[in-house]
């Protein structure tokens, strides 16, 4: 699957977001090592802190269902009900799950739109200094 093709599935899911607060829609589109996607929405509440973001979701959805390695995600957001006007990049807590579960130096994160070309990055590159099980000791979970 290329990037352009992912980011369609991110743009796709972003059509579900439930989003009566923020009105900022956003979606995501992860890509497991064995072709499958797992497609995320953010999700509010009316609390604020039960909500969970389209990474999160996707990531959460894969996780639950067997997946254990990754080897990129789309992401992409925008106002809601309007057209993705620019790249959305995920927010530290989503890069931190990423890097829970991802190869810091092969996971992509492209940062997608409905009109600019993909955007690519490695996960290192976005979460530099990053945080992992290794610094506490432990062997990184499968396919990480």
């Amino acid at each position: 699957m290329n990037d352009s093709e992912l980011v369609a599935l991110a743009l796709e899911a972003r059509e579900r977001a439930y989003v009566p607060y923020s009105h900022w829609s956003v979606g995501a589109a992860l890509l497991d090592d064995e072709g499958r996607v797992w497609q995320g929405c953010n999700i509010e509440n009316a609390a604020y802190t039960p909500s969970n973001c389209a990474e999160r979701t996707a990531f959460f959805k894969a996780i639950s269902e067997g997946a254990t390695t990754f080897a990129a995600i789309a992401v992409v957001g925008g106002p809601e009900g309007q057209p993705t006007r620019g790249y959305c990049a995920p927010c530290g807590v989503c890069r931190q799950v990423m890097r829970e579960f991802c190869d810091k130096d092969s996971f992509r994160v492209i940062l997608g739109d409905s009109v600019l070309e993909p955007k690519p990055y490695l996960l290192r590159d976005i979460l530099p200094e990053s945080f992992g099980p290794e610094d506490l000791g432990f062997a990184a979970p499968q396919g990480a």
